[in-house]
C-alpha cells in the first residue's frame, strides 16, 4: 500500500461550551491537519495523488476554519456571536467544536470531495482506487485526534 500525507496549517479558535475549565472561553490554535491518502497502486506520473489536487479539493473548506472561531450551535452564546461575526462563527451542529469533531467534519468533507474528484471535478487526475485513509487534526504540538472510517 502506499500513502501520501498533506499537511495544512491554519490559525483557529473555539471555544467548548461543556467544558469545565478554561476551555470553555474563546481561544484559539495553531492547528495543522494532516490528511492521508492510500492507493494499491500509483498513477501513471507514478504518484497515489497529487499534492495540488488535495489542495484544491480542500482550500476552500479548510480556509473558512483560518481565523473564526467554531462554536455549538447550543451554546448561549451562538447566535450573538453569528450576528456580531457572521460567516466568521464557524457552526458544530449540538457539539462542542473538539479536535475530535473538527477531524470528523474534515474527513466528511475530504472523503466526498475525493469521489468528486475521481469522476473529474478536479483539474488534476484523481483514480477511483485512491482512498482517504485518516484524518488527523494537531491542537498543540503535542496533542491530536484522528478520525478514520
Amino acid at each position: 500500500m502506499f500513502r501520501i500525507c498533506k499537511s495544512i496549517e491554519l490559525e483557529s479558535g473555539h471555544l467548548l461550551s461543556k467544558h469545565p475549565g478554561n476551555c470553555q472561553f474563546p481561544h484559539g490554535h495553531t492547528r495543522s491537519v494532516e490528511l492521508v491518502f492510500c492507493a494499491e497502486s500509483l498513477d501513471t506520473q507514478d504518484m497515489v495523488l497529487d499534492f495540488k489536487a488535495i489542495k484544491e479539493m480542500m482550500g476552500d473548506f479548510l480556509e473558512q476554519f483560518d481565523h473564526a472561531l467554531c462554536m455549538n450551535t447550543q451554546d448561549p452564546h451562538y447566535e450573538e456571536f453569528r450576528a456580531i461575526y457572521g460567516d466568521r462563527i464557524i457552526p458544530f451542529e449540538k457539539q462542542d467544536p473538539t479536535s475530535e469533531a473538527m477531524a470528523f467534519a474534515v474527513y466528511q468533507h475530504a472523503a466526498a470531495a475525493l469521489k468528486r474528484a475521481a469522476k473529474g471535478a478536479c483539474n488534476y487526475p484523481v483514480r477511483d482506487c485512491v482512498r482517504l485513509e485518516r484524518v488527523r487534526v494537531w491542537e498543540t504540538s503535542s496533542s491530536w485526534a484522528e478520525y478514520q472510517a
